[in-house]
């Protein structure tokens, strides 16, 4: 697939089925999250992996978030059932470090960029994908659980895996309604 293909027609796929990317497409997918953008070169992200088990590992944390939340018993219900929407879901994690140069807004979308590297290489190599968020990012029992401090945030649960549906038309937008020009 071209670069310039890609990046114009990338887009979300939410109905996902097995199999996940593995091998050395897997391995690529990790390696353009390494790319991205990374001032003083401060790494500020880490990813969680999650397959099998690993899936139901996150629906029983999000299950706890959801107890401890007093969400209704339907929410509880389906929490289990979130990362079972997918074969694999990637959490991507900004790792805050303190830096005179480098604040936390932009450890932040470097973490950001990782996961659309992420979601681009998967696109390029055959499989389909969506970046979601959603109270869980934000949770303190899911984040406790992923020892993470107080500025760490958690960026995205990148959902991979085959889509069962036909890609969805995106409609084109007029740049000119986003980008300004001084001349």
């Amino acid at each position: 697939m071209k670069a310039l293909d890609l990046l114009l027609n990338r887009r979300s796929q939410p109905r996902l089925q097995a199999p996940a990317p593995a091998g050395v497409v897997l391995e690529n997918i990790k390696q353009a999250a390494l790319r991205a953008p990374d001032h003083a070169a401060l790494t500020p992200w880490k990813f969680i992996v999650c397959e099998g088990e690993g899936l139901v590992r996150l629906g029983e944390l999000y299950k706890q978030a959801a107890i401890q939340s007093n969400k209704s018993e339907a929410d509880i219900a389906r929490a289990t059932q979130l990362p079972l929407r997918a074969p694999m879901v990637i959490i991507a994690i900004a790792e805050y470090t303190e830096h005179a140069k480098v604040p936390w807004v932009e450890q932040v979308a470097s973490a950001s960029c990782a996961v659309h590297a992420m979601h681009l290489a998967a696109i390029s190599q055959g499989f389909d994908g969506v970046w979601r968020t959603g109270s869980y990012a934000k949770d303190a029992i899911v984040k406790k659980a992923l020892d993470l401090t107080d500025k760490d945030e958690i960026v995205g649960f990148l959902y991979l895996g085959t889509s069962v549906l036909q890609p969805m038309q995106k409609p084109t937008l007029d740049s000119n309604d986003f980008f300004k020009s001084w001349n």
